[in-house]
């Protein structure tokens, strides 16, 4: 039972019985845990308590957040480890560090405030929108070790950040890239005034002098647009000639630079049209697309380190006396042993020498439950020991790790995807060839004609039949689409994800994360003897208090602690509760205490422990990884559209056949390996199936990034998500549900863009072809072409 107050620190319910509180703003709050009460008494005794007045949401519970030992912060203070973030100024050092825990703009007051008022920090500043706190402290008289403890003391943990050189270059472009687009519009919008004003049809009694000035103007205004803005456009049209590629950069430019010649012509001679303000439409709509394409690009940028950010910094080597030294993971070499603290990460793959333990291989495996591991058995690098002490030797380091080969793996599936940019390429570089040839063959019969019109009867056929339309026809309608997901709680990170929902006849699920919401909860409580379900949980709890094992967070947070507890890996626990000796897991580990029979489990469903003591069984504990609440809906739309649907898990336990029959999935299979997962892929694909992955977990990856559309779970491993083409940053399954219509709808309004703007240009080309179309009518025309798709492709905004 729980107490009808959340804590005051983190909004977690408090158990009943709780003896944590602290004095908030002259009151009494009830806490969760020793966790939130020690951070909430460090920040009223520095006189911080207004935090709790301004924040707009709840803390995080400090036990969510990474743990660090302080040995392994002190390695932090050595210099080589600085050398790479930490910049030095004679005794000053300046350094950027990455917050996690922060909710709300309080934070960032909160944090700040207690850093400044530390003695030797010079200034603390945070970053709300990327979570980077930039700090200057001065070395004499604090460490940065000292900084992140006093950070972990208010709630908060920081990190050393680094920015990624390719994700640097990108960011840096893209800045570029929106000075452009802002550029080409403010002077877009400027040309377009002094040219119009020099339109015969606005009747302006302008004198020649003021008209010439006017053209001189829109000279001047739109050579920035041609040098600076566009030149990208016309770099790309020189590498198509070198390369003989053509691609829409060399119709840009022979259009851009020809109504730009044009315009020159005509600002020296005083006589023709003005076609600046084409120029200027042809740059912003073109550099609009053009940023949308690098933003989506940005996205999907990952950090190039994917697999450091799963291993530990440092480790405990043990030598040749029995000693151990905190060291950096960098230093560590092959046949060297290594002591695993229990909740530390495996630093290496190896074998366990001395110790068991239970070890978490979800990372792995996707299995949620920890495997017993014991002496002779292999450990890999990023899981985590659970339980017991280990000694491990050190077997594989680096590349040569368990979790180098997934990533390997992925690289390899990556390669085999679907390349249809090149095919819409190859169709784009036919209609280009048509066009060129159709402007070149105008061109020679006008010569023949009328030689004074042939150039702008050209320039009339280049500016009208502009592929702007057609080029704008899919991002347009997939940016509108991207931004209505993205309020849906998805973010798209590849553009050929809604286009290939349509085509999609396959779906494939992860289970522990995915379907079910990947962690275990008390559903129900079976008495045996006198005592109550209350008593029999308060048992239990004390028993699990110490335990790290994910099973002892079902049981909450105890008021007391059990007395020397003991765990036996794969079988339970073992303590004793005010001289009573008590044991809770599998059920012959616990009868064996009294020496009676176990008794028969009421039920299948869920995974079941016993509670016992010296008198004999007390209780089931029947624990469940909760189904999503709306799986049951994803699954029924998947069928509804003739899907065939799997269920492929790391988990070997009954539960995923109990998953497939709640779900009605007929295709289930458990225990897979990451490269169980991707051959299946394989065979899928070998049978023609276009394949929807949804997943969560470093297993999954692979089949991730294989799989032709991939769908990871906000709450997924960094490395799943930047290997995904979406992700459900909300990790509400009903999500993908309107997703699925959205993308019909953007398919359709696509295939309409896409016939609108051939069709426009199949009827404009003959009449600019007989020079019944002006340059100037040409202009307008394209503008108003382009406006269209433009309008059409916004109707995706709606929801």
């Amino acid at each position: 039972m729980a107490s009808p107050n959340p804590c005051y620190h983190c909004g977690l319910p408090v158990p009943a019985g709780s003896r944590f509180f602290a004095e908030i703003l002259g009151e009494r709050r009830d806490m969760c845990c020793p966790g939130c009460q020690a951070v909430a008494e460090a920040i009223v005794a520095g006189g911080l308590e207004h935090y709790y007045k301004h924040r707009s949401e709840s803390a995080s519970n400090p036990q969510d957040l990474p743990q660090a030992l302080p040995d392994e912060l002190q390695l932090f203070d050595r210099a080589e480890v600085q050398e790479p973030f930490v910049q030095h100024q004679g005794e000053t050092s300046e350094t950027w560090l990455l917050i996690e825990g922060i909710n709300c703009a309080a934070c960032g007051w909160l944090i700040e405030k207690h850093l400044r008022a530390l003695p030797g920090v010079n200034d603390a500043r945070l970053n709300l929108s990327n979570h980077r706190l930039n700090v200057s402290w001065i070395d004499s008289q604090v460490a940065l070790s000292q900084l992140l403890t006093e950070l972990r003391k208010i709630g908060y943990a920081g990190h050393p950040w680094q920015a990624d050189e390719a994700a640097q270059k990108l960011a840096t472009e893209n800045r570029r890239a929106m000075r452009q687009l802002g550029l080409a519009g403010l002077l877009w919008f400027q040309v377009m005034m002094a040219t119009m004003a020099t339109w015969p049809e606005f009747n302006i009694d302008l004198s020649p002098e003021l008209h010439m000035i006017l053209r001189w103007v829109s000279l001047f205004l739109t050579t920035p647009i041609i040098f600076y803005c566009c030149g990208q456009f016309f770099r790309g049209a020189l590498r198509d000639l070198r390369t003989r590629h053509l691609t829409m950069d060399l119709s840009v430019s022979l259009a851009i630079g020809g109504a730009y010649v044009a315009g020159i012509w005509s600002a020296i001679t005083g006589t023709g049209e003005l076609y600046f303000d084409a120029v200027g439409m042809f740059a912003f709509f073109l550099l609009a697309g053009r940023y949308l394409e690098r933003r989506a690009r940005e996205r999907t940028a990952a950090a190039t380190a994917q697999l450091v950010n799963l291993l530990p910094a440092s480790c405990l080597r043990l030598n040749e006396q029995g000693q151990t030294q905190r060291i950096l993971l960098s230093e560590l070499r092959l046949g060297e042993q290594v002591l695993v603290q229990p909740g530390a990460l495996m630093p290496a793959d190896g074998c366990i020498l001395s110790g068991q333990s239970s070890v978490d291989e979800s990372v792995l495996t996707g299995e949620y439950l920890p495997q017993p591991r014991v002496e002779g058995d292999q450990v890999t690098a990023g899981t985590l020991n659970v339980e017991g002490p280990l000694v491990v030797e050190v077997q594989a380091l680096g590349d040569a790790t368990r979790l180098s080969a997934i990533v390997r793996l992925l690289e390899r599936a990556q390669t085999d995807k679907p390349r249809l940019a090149e095919l819409a390429d190859q169709v784009s570089q036919w209609f280009l060839l048509f066009l060129l040839l159709a402007a070149t063959v105008v061109g020679v019969i006008w010569w023949q004609i009328d030689p004074s019109r042939a150039f702008w009867v050209v320039l009339a056929l280049l500016v009208a039949t502009c592929p702007c339309a057609l080029a704008l026809a899919t991002p347009t309608a997939l940016t509108a689409a991207t931004g209505t997901l993205h309020s849906l709680g998805v973010l798209l990170t590849r553009g050929h994800v809604l286009e290939g929902l349509n085509q999609i006849d396959t779906v494939i699920f992860d289970k522990t994360g995915t379907l079910t919401e990947g962690k275990l909860t008390l559903s129900a409580i079976h008495p045996l003897g006198a005592l109550d379900s209350d008593a029999c949980l308060a048992l239990a709890a004390a028993l699990e208090n110490r335990s790290e094992h994910p099973i002892a967070k079902a049981f909450g947070r105890a008021t007391q602690a059990a007395d020397q507890v003991d765990s036996f890996p794969g079988q339970g626990l073992h303590g004793t509760i005010e001289g009573r000796q008590l044991r809770i897991g599998q059920a012959a580990f616990v009868c064996a205490l009294s020496g009676k029979l176990a008794p028969a489990i009421p039920g299948e469903s869920g995974q079941w422990l016993l509670l016992g003591d010296q008198q004999g069984p007390l209780a089931w504990f029947v624990l469940d990884d909760r189904l999503r609440a709306d799986a049951l809906e994803l699954i029924t739309s998947c069928k509804a559209r003739g899907w065939h649907v799997l269920l492929l898990s790391g988990d070997s336990s009954p539960v995923v056949a109990q998953i497939a029959r709640q779900l009605g999935i007929e295709d289930a299979r458990g225990g897979l390996t990451p490269d169980d997962k991707l051959a299946a892929l394989k065979v899928l694909h070998q049978q023609g199936r276009r394949v929807l992955m949804l997943g969560d977990g470093v297993n999954d990856v692979p089949v991730l990034a294989g799989a032709d559309i991939s769908v990871a779970m906000g709450s997924a491993t960094d490395l799943a998500k930047t290997s995904a083409d979406a992700v459900l940053l909300s990790n509400r399954l009903g999500s993908l549900v309107d997703a699925f219509k959205l993308a019909r709808r953007t398919r359709r309004i696509i295939i309409e863009n896409l016939i609108w703007a051939a069709l426009y240009n199949s009827l404009v080309l003959p009449f600019a072809a007989l020079g019944l179309i002006t340059p100037l009518w040409a202009a307008v025309g394209m503008s108003i072409s382009s406006l269209l798709v433009v309008l059409n492709a916004l109707r995706l905004a709606r929801h």
